[in-house]
């Protein structure tokens, strides 16, 4: 099965806004077009970012300058005849992998042994995304009350694909992970865009596509349940902003209320992003205080092994981050009161008992 007609009327896309107006369109759909949305940010991504090269050396490729006063910044326009070649390929490998005579299908949807082999390119409508802060399964059957890790890989038994998840860690969040629908789905894919160039630099175009389409999503209602991705959306506008939008800190705070109403106040995430802004923003008292409810969250787990990235970004906060706040704000707050000023920065400094205590 190839590109419909109402899809490939969008081709060629020409810049950040093409590449928008074809998720807007896929996006008013009740079943988006996953596996072309993917291809097409892929194929972005890939010479904006993974190999990025000199426009003028990809045979077959042609480049537009985003602004015409700035010809370093260059957008790579996506013909219809890669992707759809790209896109045909695809699902050819997906339906030649797997026959699915030879897997029962009841009225309550799709097996578990289907679903380690599956593809939203099979149609198999019941199986979605299910996300934590630092994983993804898939969840499948009636009502998506049975669940499949699928991106777990390993030798023997430390291979998981097709196992039960068990929710009682951090990593599965207790069982208040997100049930994503398809739109969601969407959102992270724009939320996985990784726009580095290598440690130090990142592509503009990918940073500027990426802030775009999590506008699009956000203004339809489709993060309202996806606090990691607002709060990704906050620090792209923190950086950037596009005027006349919500402010970096409304989204942050909306986030942090997606948590606590949608997921009861277990996801550490949304606190760790308010915090980050706080911190650059050298709003120390509120930093401190935003840090420190995200440990108030984690010291409702248990320690597993597999939750060890969320206490190694624990410990450096303890450990490096705040020691490091604390000393250039006081030593702040003694340059101020030498010069006989006020005491806003020692007031912003000062910890409440509570907040130290936590940390």
């Amino acid at each position: 099965m190839g590109l419909h007609s109402t899809q490939k009327k969008h081709f060629p896309l020409r810049g950040i806004d093409g590449v928008v107006q074809l998720f807007d369109s896929e996006l008013h759909k009740p079943e988006p077009d996953l596996a072309l949305l993917s291809l097409v940010l892929g194929f972005v991504e890939h010479f904006l970012a993974v190999n990025r090269v000199v426009p003028i050396n990809v045979p077959g490729v042609r480049f537009e300058p985003l602004e015409a006063d700035c010809p370093n910044s260059c957008f790579p326009t996506v013909e219809l005849g890669m992707i759809s070649a790209l896109y045909e390929r695809f699902t050819a490998q997906i339906r030649g992998a797997v026959d699915l005579s030879q897997y029962r299908r009841t009225g309550s949807g799709s097996s578990r042994e289907l679903v380690k082999k599956v593809s939203d390119v099979l149609g198999l409508k019941d199986v979605h995304l299910a996300l934590s802060e630092d994983h993804a399964w898939v969840i499948f059957s009636k009502n998506g009350e049975e669940t499949a890790e699928v991106t777990w890989h390993g030798k023997g038994n430390e291979d998981r694909r097709g196992q039960t998840v068990t929710a009682g860690s951090w990593l599965y969040l207790k069982g208040s992970y997100m049930k994503c629908d398809r739109n969601m789905e969407v959102a992270f894919m724009v939320c996985a865009i990784n726009p580095s160039l290598d440690l130090h630099t990142d592509s503009s175009e990918l940073l500027q596509l990426q802030q775009k389409l999590l506008w699009l999503l956000y203004d339809r209602g489709d993060l309202d349940r996806y606090p990691m991705a607002m709060g990704t959306l906050a620090d792209l506008e923190d950086q950037e902003p596009i005027p006349d939008k919500e402010s970096p800190l409304q989204i942050h705070l909306k986030a942090v209320g997606s948590a606590q109403k949608f997921y009861n106040n277990e996801h550490i995430y949304p606190y760790m992003y308010l915090a980050g802004f706080h911190y650059r923003h050298r709003d120390v008292r509120e930093a401190l205080k935003c840090w420190s409810e995200a440990a108030q969250v984690m010291q409702e787990y248990n320690y597993f092994r597999e939750d060890e990235e969320i206490y190694k970004e624990f410990f450096d906060i303890a450990n490096d981050v705040i020691p490091t706040l604390l000393k250039e704000t006081s030593s702040a707050a003694e340059s101020t009161g030498e010069g006989g000023e006020g005491g806003d920065g020692a007031d912003k400094a000062s910890i409440p008992p509570q907040t130290r205590a936590a940390i």
